[in-house]
């Protein structure tokens, strides 16, 4: 059985309407075409106020083409701009996150001679990391429309807040300085990495209220 598609989805909404589109996306029906909303996030820094991300989540890619037909039905939606992916170690299955927090999009450019030693990397911070910061990786996903030679990639944390986020990026401590080390060295292999943060429009827990942009 094939691995499932993962497909992440860069939405522009008319001014005003993320909300209202976001709400509609949540009632799209996903299911009813074998598909899974795994989730919806509003801008937090780094995006305009009006561009939603979400992430579906397919059988196989041939059905994940319906993805962009779905989201383009919904009014006030202006633009769709979708890769798919595939997930590497992380997520092991398609469980979506349910906790409010600081969710930040990173993605990476680099080439496919980088990408063992990238993931080794990621592999041995990653512990690290999320014991120090109380911070969760959710996943770890490798594009499917790479040029040869070429490997793209998103990753997705989760913080509590985005107070956290900053603290995340200057180490305090030996161990800390470890984690960062090897997420420098990471960092290095690649020609491009850019990163924007979020929150979760679909958390179960908790909704976000604040006007972050």
């Amino acid at each position: 059985m094939d691995a499932p598609v993962y497909v992440h989805h860069s939405i522009s909404c008319a001014p005003r309407t993320f909300a209202t589109v976001a709400e509609k996306l949540g009632k799209a029906g996903w299911s009813a075409h074998n598909g899974l909303l795994y989730g919806l996030w509003r801008s937090q820094i780094g995006c305009p106020r009006d561009e939603l991300n979400a992430i579906t989540v397919w059988p196989c890619a041939g059905d994940a083409g319906l993805a962009e037909e779905l989201i383009r039905g919904v009014e006030k939606v202006r633009q769709v701009r979708s890769r798919p992916m595939r997930a590497t170690l992380r997520p092991d299955r398609p469980q979506p996150p349910r906790r409010q927090g600081n969710y930040a999009f990173r993605w990476f450019e680099l080439p496919e001679a980088h990408w063992t030693e990238f993931l080794a990397l990621c592999a041995d911070a990653w512990p690290g990391f999320e014991s120090a910061y109380d911070s969760q990786v959710i996943g770890l996903w490798r594009c499917m429309d790479d040029a040869p030679g070429r490997a793209s990639a998103l990753m997705m944390t989760r913080r509590p807040d985005l107070a956290m986020w900053e603290r995340s990026k200057i180490p305090a401590g030996e161990a800390e300085g470890e984690v960062r080390r090897k997420l420098s060295r990471r960092y290095d292999l690649c020609d491009a990495t850019w990163v924007y943060t979020t929150t979760l429009l679909n958390a179960e827990d908790r909704a976000d209220t604040v006007r972050w942009a």
